[in-house]
């Protein structure tokens, strides 16, 4: 017999289902104010006045930065559309499945680099009407260099993948 205290690598399946997809729409609800912020200054900014006075590189940066919010919006939403959308007739949710939620996660995380993107451009939008060209385009490698670290290189790369034990302090990852 094993030590009964020793956490178990995975959880069974019955349970961790339904507590994947209520995590990761626990984790969708932080997300989706920001991305609902960025749509709805990019839904103003062409009836501005100023918006005519816009560079070429602006306007590009400005429809990168709509398309890709819009996009993102869809894709962050669309788990919390499935909860709805497979309810009974009683109200209750149909049970999801390890495939349901491993989609669930993909969109998520489509919508996540659509936001990302369109935290960049829009980055470079507000930098270009505010400060200079050069200026704008610091601010926007910045912007990128430090979304792309915390979004994605530290959760994908520096991380030790699940099974893998993390390395004692100082010792370097496998």
């Amino acid at each position: 017999m094993g030590d009964a205290s020793a956490p178990t690598p995975h959880p069974p399946p019955s349970v961790d289902v339904d507590d994947q997809f209520r995590s990761l729409l626990e984790g969708l609800r932080t997300t989706l104010p920001g991305i609902q912020l960025i749509t709805g200054f990019l839904l103003i900014v062409p009836f501005q006045v100023s918006f005519e006075e816009l560079a070429a590189a602006e306007r590009i940066a400005f429809h990168i930065a709509f398309v890709s919010a819009l996009t993102g919006s869809l894709l962050l939403m669309a788990p919390s559309s499935h909860q709805r959308l497979r309810a009974r007739p009683d109200g209750t949710v149909a049970r999801r499945t390890p495939h349901h939620v491993a989609v669930a996660v993909r969109l998520a995380n489509a919508g996540s680099v659509a936001f990302a993107l369109a935290l960049v451009a829009v980055a470079y939008l507000v930098a270009s009407v505010v400060l200079n060209t050069g200026a704008a385009i610091a601010l926007t490698l910045i912007v990128g260099v430090v979304g792309a670290w915390s979004w994605f290189y530290l959760p994908l790369v520096a991380w030790p993948r699940e099974g893998r034990e993390d390395p004692a302090p100082g010792q370097p990852a496998p």
